[in-house]
């Protein structure tokens, strides 16, 4: 019984996995079955990793059956040695090459590495979600539901809005909730994949490669599938690797910097495939999500940051999460080795550092602005008078808040002590103006120019 089980447990295997599978993976082991002990050695390193990693579940679930109780399972690399060729004297030829080496056995290198376990940066408790993200995020996840009707996802967004957050988010949820044991997920970027690719060519092993990525994974993440613009040979891989997935219900989330219908030089069935899951987009956050954002991390890190830093940091940099908590992080960073308090002037400091394109006046530089042109104090712009010079100060104020901010209608209207319903009608009067370019209009459009960001 003990001599035969092994070749049991192989032929079981050999029904229930894809051939190209078992020959690369199963064939090369040989079992002992000792007990309830199942004893498996591999010819080196590479395939023990590999079928440690990805086929030991299935090797147990055969050998269950043929044993008839779960056995405990344990694979090494063997430990022969190739015993030396015994010293012969022969007669060369002083001249011509060396014949060249056959290789014996499976050749461990430039082989497709084992995709390795992923180490998950992110989740979705810490992701903040605004109107420019809400979509992609709810998306995101319910792709880790079985409900949700779609097995793809597409997430496209300029660099640094959130998509890697997302796709380690979906990792992370799968994870932990799926109801399989060992969900199986490759999270890796495009480039990688194609590197993947290449070694795998050239060490002859690409069936090895093909069965990685269609046969023994779950879920496949895969970043910035722009990469493969102009790459034919690798978009035709990456569709043949969506194909047997989708085949599979196996889940699949990609991301890049556009949107499919922006690619160039990508085979249109590869582009059709992309939008056949769901596709979402992430826009550039408003400026209440960017003040969440600080506080958030702050609040991560531990540190009080003052209101006003907080807007002046929401407000310059508008265009890149990543480098907005790059800025946070290095201004407590250095309020801690410099032992300071976080303060406007260090956050002045920290943000010369940074590549801040087209900042936009915030709203205290704008009233300063409005109170110098109309030689006005700021208190007299707030109160309550009605005489002609203030009101029409207070809407040009109401329509350059409207224009150069993010604040609604009624916190602007909030900051000058006015309700929503004024602010609004003060805003039309101006563009009114302007578009009518009366003389009022021609001198409010030249007001409205001198105020530089």
């Amino acid at each position: 019984m003990m001599k035969t089980a092994w070749k049991q447990i192989l032929r079981s295997l050999e029904k229930s996995l894809n051939p190209g599978v078992y020959t690369v993976w199963i064939k090369p082991l040989r079992g002992t079955v000792e007990g309830n002990k199942l004893i498996l050695t591999a010819p080196n390193d590479f395939v023990a990793n590999w079928v440690r990693d990805r086929l030991l579940q299935v090797i147990r679930e055969a050998a269950t059956q043929v044993m008839g109780s779960e056995p405990k399972i344990s694979i090494s690399a063997s430990t022969e040695k190739k015993t030396k060729p015994a010293m012969t004297t022969v007669r060369t030829k002083p001249l011509g090459k060396a014949p060249s080496a056959t290789p014996l056995g499976l050749p461990i290198v430039n082989t497709p590495k084992p995709i390795p376990v992923q180490n998950w940066r992110f989740s979705f408790d810490d992701f903040v979600v605004g109107s420019s993200n809400e979509l992609a995020c709810a998306a995101s996840r319910s792709i880790c539901d079985t409900a949700f009707v779609s097995d793809h996802l597409f997430l496209s967004s300029e660099p640094g809005l959130g998509k890697t957050h997302l796709l380690h988010s979906v990792g992370q949820q799968l994870c932990a909730t799926a109801n399989k044991k060992n969900v199986r997920v490759a999270c890796l970027s495009s480039e990688n994949f194609a590197t993947r690719m290449v070694l795998a060519i050239r060490g002859k092993q690409i069936d090895q490669f093909k069965a990685q990525f269609r046969e023994s994974i779950d879920v496949l993440l895969l970043e910035d599938v722009h990469f493969f613009q102009g790459k034919e040979k690798m978009q035709e891989e990456l569709l043949c690797t969506m194909g047997a997935l989708r085949e599979r219900g196996c889940k699949v989330v990609l991301t890049s910097s556009f949107m499919p219908k922006d690619f160039s030089g990508v085979d249109s069935r590869l582009v059709s495939r992309f939008c056949s899951g769901f596709l979402a987009h992430i826009n550039r956050p408003d400026m209440e999500t960017r003040r969440r954002i600080v506080q958030e991390k702050a609040r991560k890190l531990q540190v009080d940051v003052p209101v006003e830093v907080t807007e002046l940091l929401a407000e310059r940099i508008t265009t890149d999460i990543r480098q907005l908590e790059s800025c946070l992080n290095n201004m407590v960073l250095k309020a801690r080795l410099l032992n300071r308090a976080v303060t406007m002037n260090l956050a002045w400091e920290v943000l010369d550092n940074y590549a801040v394109q087209n900042p936009t006046p915030d709203f205290g530089h704008i009233i300063e602005f409005i109170c110098k042109s109309y030689s006005l104090s700021e208190e007299e712009l707030k109160s309550k008078s009605r005489k002609r010079q203030i009101v029409l100060a207070r809407n040009t104020a109401f329509y350059l808040a409207r224009k150069h901010t993010e604040l609604s209608l009624k916190s602007i209207g909030e900051k000058l002590g006015r309700r929503h319903s004024t602010v609004l009608k003060g805003i039309t009067k101006v563009e009114r103006e302007i578009s009518l370019q009366t003389p009022l209009g021609r001198q409010l459009e030249k007001t409205t120019e001198r105020l530089t960001p």
